[in-house]
């Protein structure tokens, strides 16, 4: 048994497929499955179900698979500690980030990073906030940014911003700058799909105040970009996060409207995994954010 057969195991396991983690790794099917046999013969167990030509994790291999990982990771964790020591590491920094924030918060704030320390290697994934904890449960990435909910009490989270939401229309709209919250019953709401973590939060925050029942879903959209152009096309109205709509706000694309007595806000959260070995890039990365280096003008980082 060797560390290249546990990773290979973990690799059949994420990907349901041996062909699928030959190909991941340039080897051949043959060379997978002599690995997989390996691991076979030294724990004398089946680790996967080979039946009805479909392949499934047996229920040793399940109890496989977090050992495995684990020592596969405290592996990789190792080579860069020592290298780390000896002065031979090459910084490098995976994040993962959900859609909001990957698109419209850290290209600009990963920029300023780079230039504060150009030798990190940085690496962006942008997927909706399952997944991207997924990735992170899954060593994929270093760090998570997220403005989902986080159940998964093995991560270490921590808020570092608040995200505003806000009302916005098109500028031929009769709405002056300020509205009484009832304003909202009679208008044309556009809204995300249902399910969508903005929608929940607005949902939420009008359920409170008594109106949501009274409101009708005119429009549902899947995407923030389809929703900004119904709304400065005239189609109704929206409740955005003010990181999604700064654009059009400073071109006068959109226009924002305040409620009366009423502020909605979101918390944005950093994520990750306890670790024995904080790799520079995260400890650095982590040192940057927790300075309010994603300050803005009503996007409020955690001091």
């Amino acid at each position: 048994m060797n560390i290249e057969s546990l990773q290979m195991f973990c690799l059949v396991v994420d990907e349901g497929s041996i062909s699928q983690a030959a190909r991941l790794s340039y080897v051949s099917q043959p060379a997978v499955t002599r690995q997989i046999h390996q691991l076979e013969n030294f724990y004398g167990a089946l680790l996967f179900d080979r039946t009805d030509g479909k392949l499934k994790v047996t229920e040793a291999g399940k109890m496989l698979y977090p050992f495995a990982k684990s020592i596969v990771h405290d592996f990789h964790r190792s080579k860069e500690s020592i290298k780390q020591a000896m002065g031979e590491y090459h910084a490098n920094l995976h994040v993962g980030a959900s859609f909001t924030i990957g698109e419209y918060l850290l290209p600009s704030l990963l920029g300023r990073y780079k230039k504060q320390t150009p030798d990190i290697k940085v690496t962006l994934t942008i997927k909706n906030t399952p997944g991207v904890l997924e990735d992170l449960s899954n060593d994929v990435i270093d760090m998570a940014l997220v403005e989902g909910l986080v159940e998964n009490k093995e991560f270490m989270v921590e808020k570092f911003a608040d995200d505003e939401l806000i009302v916005v229309c098109s500028p031929e709209h009769v709405w002056g700058e300020q509205i009484f919250i009832e304003e909202l019953i009679n208008e044309r709401i556009i809204w995300r799909e249902s399910g969508s973590g903005t929608r929940l939060i607005v949902e939420n925050s009008l359920r409170e105040y008594g109106i949501l029942e009274k409101m009708e879903s005119y429009m549902e959209l899947g995407s923030t970009q389809a929703i900004k152009s119904a709304v400065e096309a005239g189609l109704g109205i929206s409740i955005l996060p003010r990181l999604t709509v700064a654009r059009e706000l400073k071109l006068g694309l959109l226009r924002e409207v305040d409620i009366e007595g009423v502020t909605i806000f979101r918390n944005l959260w950093l994520v990750k995994k306890q670790q024995r070995f904080n790799k520079i890039g995260v400890s650095q990365f982590l040192e940057f954010i927790q300075n309010g280096a994603c300050h803005s003008s009503k996007l409020k980082t955690k001091k």
